[in-house]
């Protein structure tokens, strides 16, 4: 596996659009839509990411909502394996299993499917826990992410690993993880 090079840390970096005061005054918001329309930007970031976990034998890989979706489920293409969404409460159709996070002013919910990596969490063909990715554009509190990894378990799948595009390294968010926790660029 080879690593992020310095070129592509700045490509990929340079791509992502600052909005200050949004959405709230002191608050720097940090815009991946002009990573997602920047063709080459996007495509180093995918390839780093596919290069990256080509050997974890992964089964799945779950993005969270939203914009884990649009990483996600581009890595699970690339990758041949399945993708599994972990919505808001009430965004999925079929029976769920959910997790409450702590905000900063009150509690959020996440929601899988109840059979999102086959009965109970087994893998088709080998009978093994399936083996997941997590992964999501940015953790800054951790919150939802630790709630989506919780959910994987409860399911009867391994979380392998979570995986972010930016990390808010300032937080210390990862260090209350209890899996792997793998951040393409961090920013103090």
């Amino acid at each position: 596996m080879s690593g992020l090079t310095t070129e592509d840390r700045e490509i990929i970096l340079g791509s992502i659009r600052d909005i200050p005061d949004f959405p709230k005054p002191g608050i720097i918001f940090k815009d991946i839509t002009t990573l997602l329309s920047d063709p080459t930007a996007y495509k180093r970031l995918m390839d780093h990411l596919a290069d990256r976990y080509s050997g974890y034998e992964l089964d799945y890989i779950a993005g969270i909502d939203a914009r884990g979706f649009i990483f996600g489920a581009a890595l699970a293409d690339r990758l041949g394996v399945g993708f599994v969404p972990i919505r808001k409460k009430g965004k999925l159709p079929y029976t769920t299993v959910a997790e409450k996070y702590s905000l900063e002013y009150g509690f959020d919910e996440v929601e899988i499917h109840i059979d999102a990596f086959g009965d109970d969490g087994l893998h088709c063909i080998t009978g093994k826990k399936s083996r997941v990715l997590l992964i999501d554009d940015l953790i800054a509190t951790g919150g939802t992410a630790k709630a989506a990894a919780s959910l994987i378990d409860k399911v009867g799948a391994e979380c392998v690993e979570c995986c972010f595009i930016l990390e808010l390294s300032f937080l210390k968010a990862k260090d209350d993880f209890t899996v792997p926790v793998y951040s393409v660029l961090e920013i103090d």
